[in-house]
């Protein structure tokens, strides 16, 4: 795509921001294989984007411990691999929004506002690979400790 005029907005290989330590790296990949990833950092313009799969694996593991809120609105999604049953996450995520803990154990996208508290995220069980998105609507992730 060397020559394409808008090639550039396509991304077919991993390329993570500065942010994204090589510690944080390490410790995301105990538990989840990032694919994809998008923001404006990437390609020039985008909002954000994160693509993994969560593994099978020993949990519970808590892939995102404290509460915080985003300046932006946020879409987060969980869904299960098993094709014949789409729907069964074939595991069980821990969720929270505001003071709310939510279960989930189907696939399932998650509006969350601006300035919404959310979080943790803690998997409680993985029987079956989950893929995972978020999607914030900023051109950068904005994490705000809560």
């Amino acid at each position: 795509m060397k020559n394409s005029k808008y090639g550039h907005h396509i991304v077919t290989n991993l390329k993570t921001p500065p942010k994204f330590t090589p510690e944080f790296n390490t410790i995301y990949a105990t538990w989840a294989t990032r694919v994809l990833y998008m923001d404006q950092t990437v390609v020039d313009g985008a909002f954000q984007m994160n693509c993994s799969w969560y593994r099978k694996l020993a949990p519970p593991n808590t892939a995102e411990s404290k509460s915080h809120t985003h300046d932006a609105d946020e879409i987060i999604g969980f869904f299960g691999s098993d094709y014949e049953e789409p729907y069964d996450l074939h595991a069980e995520v821990e969720f929270w929004l505001e003071d709310e803990m939510h279960l989930i154990t189907s696939s399932a996208m998650i509006f969350v506002p601006r300035g919404m508290h959310h979080c943790p995220l803690i998997l409680r069980r993985v029987d079956q690979p989950i893929f995972h998105f978020s999607v914030v609507t900023a051109g950068k992730y904005n994490y705000i400790p809560g």
